[in-house]
């Protein structure tokens, strides 16, 4: 697949913010896929293209088709002829993409709080009366890596990779697609602490409120959940 010029952004020069590379570059497909106006069937590529184009692993390439075959933004055709293509747009694409068109505006960020701040507890109290064994394993996992984070930018990417994940649960697809969206924003432009004792303190803080969370959703606890949802939403 050519690098795009002037239609859409290239899939190069990955940062090291907040988002993983996988994220960034499902960011930077879907930014292409609505900037050249690709109409639902239309061919994306293939992994082995994007693998060539963006230089990134193909364990990479593959998440991030992942992240957005998940999202409704890309259908996966398998076999000769197959490749990437874009996905029949139902009304949570359409959805996500209006969020994501109007990340630029002003107050975007802090629109973006609020309104994650009031569908946290029905997308967590979704994933207690949902969960499964896996799901409570993956969290967990998750959980782990949060608290190895070596330093905030990886503090906030396990932070974001845990939501994301709890929001998989929920069987609620539109406020999964307006939820995972607002972390988009929020993930783009986190903040960053320095590693001093106050950014510990408040990291350790972070970290047990999230923690208290996974404990509720794992024990399918909705008076914990929304007990921990509070504190979680008071202490960002």
């Amino acid at each position: 697949m050519p690098q795009s010029s002037s239609s859409g952004q290239a899939l190069t020069g990955f940062g090291q913010g907040a988002r993983t590379r996988a994220e960034q570059l499902a960011a930077l497909l879907d930014d292409r896929i609505r900037t050249r106006g690709l109409a639902p069937g239309e061919p994306v590529g293939t992994l082995e293209s994007l693998r060539a184009e963006t230089g990134l692993a193909y364990a990479t390439v593959s998440e991030a088709v992942r992240l957005l075959r998940d999202r409704g933004v890309l259908e996966i055709r398998p076999g000769r002829g197959g490749g990437l293509f874009v996905a029949e747009r139902g009304p949570v694409v359409r959805l996500r993409h209006t969020l994501l068109s109007v990340e630029e505006e002003p107050g975007t960020v802090a629109d973006a709080i609020e309104l994650r701040d009031h569908l946290e507890e029905l997308i967590d109290v979704g994933a207690a009366r949902h969960r499964t064994g896996q799901d409570v394993a993956d969290l967990r996992g998750l959980l782990a890596q949060l608290r190895a984070a070596p330093d905030w930018d990886g503090f906030m990417r396990a932070n974001w990779a845990l939501h994301e994940r709890i929001a998989a649960i929920s069987p609620n697809a539109m406020a999964r697609a307006v939820y995972t969206g607002t972390l988009g924003h929020l993930g783009a432009a986190s903040s960053r602490l320095d590693d001093d004792p106050a950014a510990a303190g408040y990291r350790a803080e972070r970290y047990q409120v999230h923690a208290d969370l996974v404990a509720a959703i794992a024990a399918g606890d909705e008076a914990a959940v929304r007990a921990a949802v509070a504190r979680h939403n008071t202490t960002t």
